[in-house]
C-alpha cells in the first residue's frame, strides 16, 4: 500500500485546520491521521495517487478562511515507520515537536459573528461573557509560549477546561474543536476592578460598573488582549486634560474606539476602503478626517484635521459599549512615555498609580504584549503607519526574491531596526516575520522588551542560530549595541545597513521591482559621511545603492535639541541667506519668534553665534527639519511634544487651502550633486508671511514646494538612468498633500509612481529592509 506523507505549511495552526481536514477527508471516505509537526502540520493518508491529489484540490479550495497554505509538500514513504489508524478510519493525532518548519500561528483577530451573537444571547451559557472566543476568532499570538501550537504551550493552560468546554474541544465537528483559547465563565479568566488605591471593589459586574464610573468622567486602566488602555470619555475636556498632565502628553492626539461603523461615521468621513477597514478582522487604528458633525472635546486631538478610530474588537470591548451610551470612548496605550504598554497586573496598578483613577483587569497571561495597528489612506491608497496587532507574526513571503537569486532561502538572519519607532525581522526559509511593534529602545524597559520579543519569536519560529545579525549603520544605536552582542553570541557576521537603503529596499520588495529611483523624505537617517540624511533621491537593487540628489545641506545648532524646539532650525537655515544676515535676522525672531526660544533674546544671539563658530553644530538634509521650519515660520508649532507633531500640524493647517500660492523650487550642486535649495524655499515663505498672503496658502505652498522639487530631482535622476519607476518613503510620506503633489508630478512626467503596499513608510519596516538586504550579500 502507498502511504503518502502530505506537510502543509503556512498558517495552518490555531486556525481549524486540522477539523476542516478531518471533515474533508471522512467525506471522501478516506484513512490516514494528521497532526502538528513542530511548527508545521503533517498529514498521513494511506492512499493511492489519484485519492491525494483530490484531497489536495478540495483542501486548497475549502480550506478554513483564516488560514493560508503557503506551500504542500508530498513524499511516499515505506509504510512500516506508521502506525494504521484504528478501524480504517482517519484520526486527528498528539502533535509533535520533531519538525523544524517556517510556518506560523496566526494574529490576534477580532471577535467573529457567531461568537458575538454568542455574548449577546441572554439564553446562551456565553451571555456577556468578556472572554469568549473560537476557532475563527479571538487571540493567538499574545498567549502563546511555544509551538506546536497547542493549549498547553499558551497562557490558556492556566485555566482547565470546565465539563461543557472539554466536549467542546474534543468535538472535531464543533467550531470550538482544539480552539486553544476556549473557555467560559465556568473555566476561564474572570474580571476584577481595583481602586487607585490597589483595592478591590466589591461588585457583582465589574465590567458595568466600570463602565458607570467612565461615563462619570474618571480615568480606566482596562487589560486587553495585548497590554493595557487608558480610557475616557471623548465629549469633557476636564478629563481629557487630567489625563494629559497624569502622562506628560500635552498634545499627543489620543484614538478612539467607537462601538460600530455607524456611529463613527456620525463624527468622522469614512470611506468605503476606511469601511472596510475598520470593520476587518485585524480592527486597526484609522486615521480617519473628521466630520463636520465632529463634537469631541478639542482637546483629543488638538490642531489636527484628524482622528485615529477603531473599532470593538474583543468581546469585552462590545459589551463594555453595551452599558453606555457614549458614541466612543478615548482608548490610549497605558504606559510611561516611550516605554511598552504594560500587561502585568502588579506592574499595572504600581506604574499606573496616580494615573488611572480605577484598574479593570483579567487573570489571563499575556505572553506577547502587541499595540494596536495604525493605517491611513491618502486619496484611496492605503499606508500602514504600524503594523502590529492583526497582523503580527504573519510573515511576508520572499519567494519572489529567491527566485530571482535576490536572496538565499536557506539563511537565517536577525534585524534589529533603528532607534525610535522599532521592529525587528527574523527571515528564515524564505518568511520574513517582522515583530509587533517594540517602541524607543533608547528606553532601557523598551530595550528589554525587543530582548524578549526577539525570545519568544525564536521560539514561535524555531530557530536556534543565526548566519548574520543586521543592525543600523548608526553606531551609537542601542540596537547597533544589541547587533554586536548578538553576533558574539551566534559566532555571525554584523551587517550595519544605511537607513534610507533599508527603507528603498523594503519599497522594492513590497513592489516586486528589482530597482527603482526612490525619494527618502523623513526626520533621521545616519548616512555614510556621518551627517544626518533624510531627504535624498536613491538608488537601489537591494543589494546596493547609491546617494544621487538630496536637499540642502543646513546646520542643527545643538544637535537634537533642534528636533525639539524647531525655532532653532529656522534660524540656521534663514542666516544661510543674503537676505537674513546678522542684526537684521535677529530683529525678525525678536519680533516674532521669540517666545518658541526657551531663554528668549539670549538664546536667540547664542545660536547665532553657535552656528557661525560650528560649536556642537550637526548637518542634515532632513525633510522632516525643513517642514517643521515652515510650522514655526507660521507660528503653527513652536515645540515638538511628540514624534512628527509641527508637520502634522502644518499638514492640517494647510488642509483645504485652494492652492492660489506658488513657490519655485530652485536648485543648486554641492560637490557634483544636485539638491533643492531650502533655504530659498524658507526666505520666500517669510517673504509671502511678510505680504500678509493667507497662511493656509502659505502653508500649502510650502509643503507643494518641497513636494514637487524632490520630485523633478527624482525625475531627472531616474530619466539619466533609463529607470522608469520612481518610489516615495520614509515617514513624510504619511502626509497625504506631500504624497499626492509628489505623485502627480512624477506621473505628469510619463513615470510609474510606487508607494508602501504591505509595509510601513516609516521605521516600522526598517528591521524588514534590513534583513533583505543583509540576506542579498551574503548570498
Amino acid at each position: 500500500m502507498k502511504i503518502a506523507k502530505i506537510l502543509v505549511q503556512g498558517i495552518v495552526q490555531g486556525v481549524g485546520f486540522r477539523p476542516s481536514v478531518y471533515r474533508i477527508v471522512n467525506a471522501l471516505g478516506l484513512k490516514g491521521y494528521i497532526r502538528n509537526l513542530g511548527n508545521i502540520v503533517e498529514i498521513i493518508l494511506f492512499e493511492d495517487e489519484k485519492q491525494v491529489n483530490d484531497f489536495i484540490a478540495i483542501l486548497k479550495e475549502k480550506k478554513p478562511a483564516i488560514s493560508k497554505i503557503n506551500s504542500i509538500t508530498v513524499q511516499w514513504i515505506d509504510e512500516s515507520r506508521y502506525f494504521y489508524p484504528k478501524n480504517d478510519t482517519f484520526e486527528i493525532v498528539e502533535s509533535s515537536t520533531d519538525f523544524s518548519g517556517a510556518s506560523v500561528i496566526p494574529p490576534d483577530l477580532a471577535i467573529c459573528d457567531n461568537c458575538l451573537e454568542e455574548i449577546n444571547d441572554s439564553k446562551n451559557r456565553r451571555y456577556k461573557y468578556p472572554f469568549t472566543t473560537c476557532i475563527d476568532c479571538g487571540i493567538r499570538f499574545t498567549v502563546i509560549e511555544n509551538v506546536p501550537y497547542d493549549r498547553d504551550k499558551t497562557s490558556m493552560d492556566d485555566f482547565p477546561l470546565c465539563q461543557k468546554c472539554e466536549k467542546e474541544y474534543t468535538n472535531p465537528l464543533d467550531r470550538r474543536y482544539h480552539a486553544e483559547s476556549t473557555c467560559c465563565e465556568t473555566c476561564g479568566p474572570s474580571l476584577k476592578l481595583y481602586n487607585h488605591k490597589e483595592n478591590e471593589i466589591n461588585t457583582i459586574n465589574p465590567l458595568e460598573k466600570a463602565v458607570k464610573l467612565l461615563d462619570e468622567g474618571k480615568i480606566l486602566a482596562m487589560k486587553g488582549i495585548g497590554g493595557t488602555h487608558l480610557i475616557t470619555k471623548v465629549r469633557d475636556n476636564k478629563p481629557i486634560k487630567k489625563l494629559r498632565k497624569r502622562l506628560n502628553r500635552p498634545n499627543q492626539p489620543f484614538a478612539v474606539m467607537s462601538r460600530n461603523l455607524e456611529t463613527a461615521k456620525t463624527f468622522t468621513e469614512v470611506s468605503s476602503k476606511e469601511a472596510k477597514s475598520l470593520l476587518s478582522k485585524e480592527r486597526p487604528i484609522v486615521i480617519l478626517k473628521k466630520s463636520k458633525n465632529y463634537d469631541f472635546a478639542e482637546s483629543l486631538a488638538p490642531e489636527l484635521h484628524n482622528i485615529g478610530v477603531m473599532l470593538c474588537y474583543s468581546p469585552l470591548h462590545h459589551i463594555m459599549f453595551d452599558y453606555t451610551d457614549e458614541p466612543a470612548y478615548i482608548m490610549t496605550s497605558a504606559n510611561i512615555s516611550g516605554e511598552p504598554m504594560m500587561i502585568k497586573n502588579k506592574e499595572i496598578l504600581s506604574s499606573l498609580y496616580g494615573i488611572g483613577d480605577y484598574y479593570l483587569l483579567h487573570n489571563r497571561r499575556i505572553i506577547n504584549r502587541c499595540d494596536d495597528s495604525v493605517i491611513r489612506y491618502r486619496a484611496n491608497e492605503l499606508s500602514f503607519i504600524r503594523r502590529s496587532r492583526g497582523y503580527t507574526p504573519e510573515p511576508y513571503d520572499l519567494n519572489d526574491l529567491i527566485k530571482t537569486k535576490k536572496i538565499n532561502k536557506d539563511l537565517n538572519i536577525l534585524a534589529l531596526g533603528p532607534e525610535i519607532d522599532v521592529t525587528f525581522t527574523l527571515q528564515k526559509q524564505g518568511l520574513a516575520y517582522v515583530s509587533q511593534h517594540i517602541g524607543n529602545t533608547n528606553k532601557f524597559k523598551t530595550y528589554e522588551f525587543l530582548q524578549e520579543a526577539i525570545k519568544n519569536m525564536r521560539n514561535i519560529t524555531k530557530t536556534e542560530n543565526f548566519d548574520a545579525i543586521a543592525c543600523d549603520m548608526h553606531p551609537q544605536f542601542f540596537t547597533s549595541h544589541l547587533a554586536n552582542e548578538m553576533g558574539e553570541k551566534f559566532n555571525c557576521e554584523v551587517i550595519p545597513i544605511q537607513h534610507h537603503h533599508a527603507h528603498g529596499a523594503v519599497l522594492a520588495m513590497d513592489n516586486s521591482l528589482d530597482e527603482l529611483v526612490f525619494i527618502a523624505a523623513d526626520g533621521v537617517g545616519y548616512g555614510e559621511d556621518g551627517s544626518t540624511w533624510g531627504g535624498e533621491i536613491m538608488y537601489t537593487n537591494i543589494n546596493n545603492y547609491e546617494r544621487l540628489a538630496s536637499l540642502s545641506p543646513q546646520k542643527m545648532p545643538g544637535g537634537d535639541i533642534s528636533t525639539k524646539y524647531p525655532v532653532r532650525m529656522l534660524e540656521s537655515i534663514l542666516s544661510n541667506s543674503e537676505t537674513y544676515q546678522g542684526e537684521e535676522l535677529e530683529s525678525l525672531l525678536s519680533s516674532n519668534y521669540s517666545h518658541y526660544f526657551q531663554h528668549r533674546e539670549t538664546e536667540i544671539k547664542s545660536v547665532l553665534k553657535q552656528i557661525n563658530s560650528n560649536l556642537n553644530v550637526g548637518i542634515t538634509t532632513s525633510t522632516g527639519r525643513i517642514l517643521d521650519s515652515i510650522a514655526v515660520a507660521l507660528n503653527i508649532c513652536g515645540e515638538r511634544t511628540y514624534e512628527g507633531e509641527c508637520s502634522m500640524k502644518l499638514e492640517s493647517f494647510a488642509y483645504g487651502a485652494n492652492g492660489d500660492l506658488k513657490i519655485e523650487p530652485q536648485f543648486k550642486k554641492i560637490n557634483g550633486r544636485p539638491i533643492l535649495d531650502t533655504t530659498q524655499i524658507l526666505v520666500d515663505i517669510m517673504k509671502l508671511i511678510s505680504n500678509k498672503e493667507n497662511k493656509k496658502e502659505i502653508a500649502a505652498a510650502g509643503q507643494k514646494v518641497v513636494s514637487e522639487g524632490l520630485a523633478i530631482l527624482a525625475v531627472d535622476t531616474a530619466s539619466k538612468m533609463g529607470i522608469n519607476n520612481i518610489g516615495a518613503t520614509g515617514g513624510v510620506f504619511y502626509n497625504e498633500a506631500i504624497t499626492l503633489a509628489t505623485k502627480k508630478y512624477v506621473e505628469s512626467e510619463g513615470f510609474n509612481f510606487v508607494q508602501h503596499k504591505n509595509s510601513c513608510a516609516g521605521d516600522g519596516s526598517v528591521s524588514l529592509g534590513q534583513s533583505l538586504i543583509a540576506s542579498s550579500k551574503i548570498n
